[in-house]
């Protein structure tokens, strides 16, 4: 038996249970087939130890025979019997592949429904349950806890069936055998479930106690190493170490008790065990000696006592197996009962003209917009705001003001608490979500890139774009020239981690990606805080050829960058406190005065 370790219990078991069996109800005619199929293996596979037992008592018999003058051993018979085990264990064999081929069908087919419906939930779930989640949480769902339900599904339908089955076909042998002994061998097993539940019980605390200081060290350890340089800096070797002592003590004796105490179930329900098997030994040789069992029988008897003890050792070890699996399966289906975003209008507007290309103008509207991450905590009060075509917006504000939740709330990310946005003078509710993110093109403070060639990066907000496209893109975002120094140029491969390849010039690739992208409406979130002055200046440039004819937004942080802007909105706490020009804010001298002034004080 392996040593016990702490399980994830599942909330509501029942409730996950019954959500789970829904996805293997298809399955049942299998699962039925293959429970038929394993009883008549089972059966085969119990009758086998008592054909072998008849093998014994023949040979016994006939050598008592030759000893008192008869015939001996007859061969024939055991020749035959023995022919016969191994065509029953044979086809055993046989039929356990089979099952074994159907149990794990119906778990990849589970597993791929699962995935199937994870993959389908993903594209409908709102941004705030991302928000709110970790990446590493969310992809442990879709991956590992689908794995975990996939793997236990096989083993734990298999186990609990074969078990169940082992369990009543070896005790109806052992009492056709004898009852006597039976009982012996029956009272062993409560004896042991009472010294696993006290050993249990005395080990679970300890078993919580290594996991908690487990965490702890780890934490500690990943800590100081990723500040190494501070805690050389300031000197906090020894404070560290004396830290970690303390943890590995604590850790040390937790492990040592746990593992002491798990450790004794073994040794002591063995100890059970194995009385009851010299119990079972000595009483049936006394019946052997009166005569009134062969001895074939007790050999069939103490087999079918060892194979007794196998699956109620499985079935309770299974309990944490399948424990495991269904806390994994209530975290999959806490992500599939997730609310949904609302749904697009029915009848959508439009966006393209008879060519297929996009016809907006690109106004917009801000009417009485209210809104909160929190409902209860509303960070954007009463917005309003008219954005004519082709100008030129700039949103500054202290961090925290709302500027990119603006921005959020315009691509429709979140649904508004109140108000209207307005977009060419419809609400852009009545667009679909993919029309209304196709109008526009974001330039993001992070340089996001995934793994592929610079070509592939470029081209992925215009998949149909020719290789013409995409070096205009970068020569107009002033990145051609570096690509052509890469050893592969436009084929090189890159991703998030490249190294070889500043911070800066992965903010210019996402440049060159809106440039191609040719957007009605550009929003540019801090998008030039990666490059140095010079190149700046020339993204500057840039973008003043881009803006023509389009409505831009400018989230900006360095208010020089935004000087020539047509209008900047000032946000302070969700609310506008200011609009105008560049000129005529710093003459009122209030809000963006001080703001402005306060990024060139000494």
């Amino acid at each position: 038996m392996p040593p016990m370790r702490l399980v994830e219990k599942p909330k509501d078991f029942k409730g996950t249970l019954k959500q789970l069996a829904s996805y293997v109800r298809p399955y049942y005619g299998r699962i039925i087939l293959s429970l038929v199929l394993m009883v008549i293996s089972t059966v085969m596979c119990i009758y086998g130890p008592r054909l072998i037992g008849n093998v014994t008592t023949l040979i016994s018999e006939g050598i008592v025979s030759k000893y008192m003058g008869g015939e001996g051993i007859d061969f024939n018979v055991i020749g035959k019997l023995v022919i016969t085990i191994l065509i029953i264990y044979g086809v055993s064999a046989l039929i356990d592949y089979l099952v074994n081929t159907l149990h794990v069908n119906i778990a990849v087919n589970v597993s791929y429904k699962l995935r199937d419906d994870i993959s389908k939930k993903i594209n409908k779930l709102p941004l705030k349950y991302f928000d709110s989640k970790t990446h590493g949480d969310v992809l442990s769902r879709v991956t590992n806890d689908v794995d975990n339900i996939a793997n236990n599904l096989t083993s734990t339908i298999s186990q609990v069936l074969n078990s169940l089955v082992n369990i009543v076909g070896v005790l109806f042998m052992m009492l056709a055998i004898s009852w006597k002994l039976t009982l012996v061998s029956l009272v062993v097993i409560p004896l042991s479930g009472i010294i696993a539940a006290l050993t249990v019980k005395k080990s679970q605390k300890h078993f919580s106690a290594h996991s908690k200081y487990l965490g702890e060290i780890n934490g500690h350890i990943e800590e100081m190493y990723s500040a190494h340089l501070l805690v050389k800096t300031y000197n906090y070797e020894d404070k560290s170490i004396e830290r970690f002592d303390e943890l590995n003590d604590k850790l040390f004796n937790a492990a040592y008790k746990s593992q002491f105490y798990s450790g004794l179930m073994h040794p002591l329900t063995g100890f059970l065990q194995n009385i009851g098997y010299v119990a079972v030994c000595l009483i049936g040789g006394f019946e052997v000696i009166q005569g009134t069992m062969a001895i074939g029988d007790i050999q069939a008897f103490t087999t079918y006592v060892r194979r007794l003890q196998h699956p109620i050792s499985s079935i309770a070890q299974l309990m944490n197996t399948i424990q495991t699996m269904i806390a994994a399966a209530e975290r999959i289906f806490e992500m599939l009962n997730e609310m949904e975003e609302e749904p697009d209008c029915e009848d959508p507007v439009n966006i393209h003209d008879e060519n297929g290309e996009i016809d907006i103008q690109g106004n917009v509207t801000f009417e009485n917009v209210r809104f909160g991450y929190d409902p209860d905590k509303i960070i954007i009060n009463d917005f309003s705001m008219y954005v004519a075509p082709g100008k030129d917006v700039a949103i500054v504000g202290p961090t925290g003001a709302g500027k990119t939740t603006l921005v959020k709330l315009l691509m429709r990310f979140y649904e508004l608490n109140g108000g209207t946005i307005y977009v060419d003078g419809k609400d852009i509710r009545d667009y679909t979500r993919s029309d209304l993110r196709s109008i526009f093109g974001m330039v993001l403070q992070d340089a996001w890139l995934f793994d592929g060639t610079i070509r592939e990066n470029i081209r992925f907000g215009k998949p149909d774009a020719s290789d013409e496209e995409i070096y205009e893109a970068c020569r107009l975002a002033h990145v051609d020239r570096f690509i052509k120094t890469l050893e592969n140029g436009y084929d090189t491969v890159i991703s998030e981690d490249t190294s070889g390849i500043s911070q800066g010039q992965k903010q210019l690739l996402t440049i060159a990606r809106a440039f191609l992208k040719n957007p009605r409406i550009l929003i540019l979130d801090e998008a030039t805080s990666s490059v140095d002055t010079r190149t700046e200046q020339l993204i500057q440039d840039s973008m003043e050829e881009l803006r023509k004819g389009r409505t831009a937004f400018t989230i900006a942080h360095r208010l020089s960058t935004i000087r020539n802007a047509d209008i900047i909105i000032v946000l302070d706490k969700g609310d506008v406190v200011e609009v105008g020009d560049h000129e005529s804010l710093m003459e009122k001298k209030n809000f963006y005065y001080n703001l402005y002034n306060s990024q060139f004080e000494s």
